[in-house]
């Protein structure tokens, strides 16, 4: 074998070309850089969770993770004390689910061995000490009982058996169909209503009630009369008579109601039927929906709720009405205003995406006070007031 020697000026030329040779068929190997050990580092404080949003709130990004994210494969995965790897993967940290108040509250079956109470607001609050209306009476049935929606503060329940009573008795009106009320213990609901949360609100039908007693069945699925017509600005008069008005009038007669809503048009229809006689029509206010029941809303009758404020007095058939009749018209022209329907609820409000630390802390209380041994209700309630007798 024949050897070869080079002169010792040629060696920085030959160790070039060796590298550069190297270079061509050997890619570079980066060597990660040592990561010193770490002490435990204490846990970031949670974020506050979005009342608005769904049950689960949105995973909270880790910043360092976020930072290093470019260069993250070029590290070691970094280690806590005992060697496991941390908690937190692909930069986002675990967090606990929001449990909304309306999740606690829908699935509560039983009211609560309480005080009866109203509790906080119409839209935010609840109830305790809840009475049940019963399935069906004299001049009664409740609608949609699935729901398990017929529970409400006594005095609603008391004044519901007198409307049902003096209606019959005094306008020859059927009987009431009554809708949604609240849940055994009230506070948000699982669909629907933004209100009845507090026992103080009810929901009656326009549909006069049938001369027998509805199957468990037919108050499932029978549908309610839909009173206003398609142009979403009057009535049909075909079904919407003189039996509706004097039972909406019937309502608003008595002191403890505080508003009734009603759709546009049936405020638009009563403020033609009452002639001169308009001061009942202060309570009544249009709202949106409302089209095939009116709803009624009894005022705070104890401490630790909230009342609303007092009406001005005005009968609202003025321009007000006039002018939120042409934006309802306004918005047929643009298929924007499309009438509602028994199963079709309102769009889902915020006022519902709520946990319970933003409802009052009584209702704490409330949720997790024992089922009673004997859940009341179902029985019409027994005068025990001067008032109540009259």
């Amino acid at each position: 074998m024949r050897k070869f020697y080079y002169p010792i000026a040629a060696l920085p030329f030959l160790a070039v070309a060796i590298a550069g040779a190297t270079q061509a068929t050997e890619p570079a190997t980066k060597v990660p850089v040592p990561v010193p050990a770490q002490k435990d580092a204490a846990p970031a404080p949670e974020a506050k969770a979005d009342t608005a949003d769904a049950n689960t709130a949105p995973d909270a990004k880790d910043a360092s993770a976020a930072k290093d994210a470019g260069d993250a494969k070029d590290k070691t995965d970094a280690k806590d004390s005992k060697g496991d790897p941390k908690s937190a993967k692909n930069g986002k940290k675990e967090k606990k689910p929001v449990v909304l108040a309306k999740t606690l509250f829908g699935a509560v079956k039983t009211p609560s061995p309480l005080a009866a109470r109203a509790i906080g607001f119409y839209s935010k609050g609840c109830l305790a000490g809840g009475v049940q209306l019963s399935d069906a009476g004299p001049d009664w049935q409740t609608m949609r009982p699935s729901r398990n929606r017929a529970w409400g503060h006594p005095k609603l329940i008391a004044l519901l058996h007198r409307l049902a009573d003096d209606a019959k008795a005094k306008d020859g009106w059927p009987g009431l169909l009554v809708g949604d009320i609240a849940q055994p213990r009230g506070g948000p609901m699982l669909s629907g209503h933004a209100s009845h949360q507090i026992g103080l609100d009810a929901d009656i039908w326009l549909t006069p009630m049938p001369d027998h007693v509805l199957s468990v069945k037919e108050r499932e699925d029978i549908q309610a009369t839909m009173m206003v017509a398609p142009s979403r600005i009057d009535v049909d008069p075909k079904v919407f008579t003189d039996k509706q008005v004097a039972l909406i009038k019937r309502a608003a007669s008595y002191p403890e109601v505080e508003r009734i809503f009603v759709n546009p048009a049936i405020k638009k229809a009563l403020c033609k039927a009452a002639g001169n006689d308009k001061k009942w029509l202060t309570k009544v206010r249009p709202m949106g929906g409302h089209d095939y029941h009116f709803h009624i809303r009894i005022k705070c009758p104890n401490g630790g709720c909230e009342g609303q404020k007092p009406v001005d007095g005005a009968d609202g058939c003025g321009k007000e009405l006039d002018n939120l009749l042409k934006a309802v018209e306004a918005a047929v022209k643009k298929g924007k205003e499309a009438p509602s329907v028994d199963d079709k609820f309102v769009p889902p409000s915020e006022k519902r995406f709520i946990t319970m630390d933003k409802l009052p802390a009584e209702c704490k209380t409330v949720l997790n006070s024992p089922a009673p041994t004997a859940v009341a209700g179902g029985e019409k309630p027994q005068p025990t007031t001067a008032s109540a007798k009259k």
